[in-house]
């Protein structure tokens, strides 16, 4: 990934830190290899919360913390998690640090998602072995259908 462009800020957006390092849109699309899109995607599922800056509140202004949750977000889907499962889990983490509740809810969804991943890899391998047992039988099929060299008769 690359390095975002980071700005500091000292506009409204940073207020409890000022100079506190925020980002746009572009920046973090950029850095994760997103879209502006995707980004306006996840904030529209809550998982991101971006402050509003410039004329008409336009601009997004992502924190340190947004980020933070984006990256947890990517990490979520190629665990393969729906986006739904992963706003819980990281919302678990902005509540109160008791770490026992959101540990024992995370191992409960990466079980579920372990033995989902487990079946699905159980019907591709029965599927792989039919598809050896299809081709072994096409290519004795094959075989037979060869035609046989004809024999020299001496005249």
């Amino acid at each position: 990934m690359k390095e975002p462009r980071r700005v500091r800020s000292t506009c409204a957006t940073a207020t409890d830190h000022p100079m506190a390092t925020t980002y746009r849109i572009s920046d973090l699309a950029r850095e994760f290899d997103l879209t502006p899109r995707a980004m306006r995607f996840y904030e529209d599922m809550g998982l991101l919360q971006p402050e509003r800056a410039g004329p008409g509140g336009r601009q997004r202004v992502y924190s340190s913390r947004d980020r933070t949750r984006l990256k947890l977000t990517l990490r979520a889907k190629r665990l393969g998690l729906s986006l739904t499962e992963a706003r819980e889990l990281i919302d678990m983490y902005d509540s109160p640090r008791d770490t026992g509740p959101q540990l024992r809810k995370y191992l409960q969804v990466l079980g579920q998602h372990r033995a989902q991943l487990e079946a699905q890899l159980a019907e591709l391998q029965a599927t792989l072995a039919e598809v050896s047992e299809h081709e072994k039988e096409a290519r004795s099929l094959l075989a037979r259908q060869q035609p046989r060299p004809a024999s020299k008769t001496k005249v």
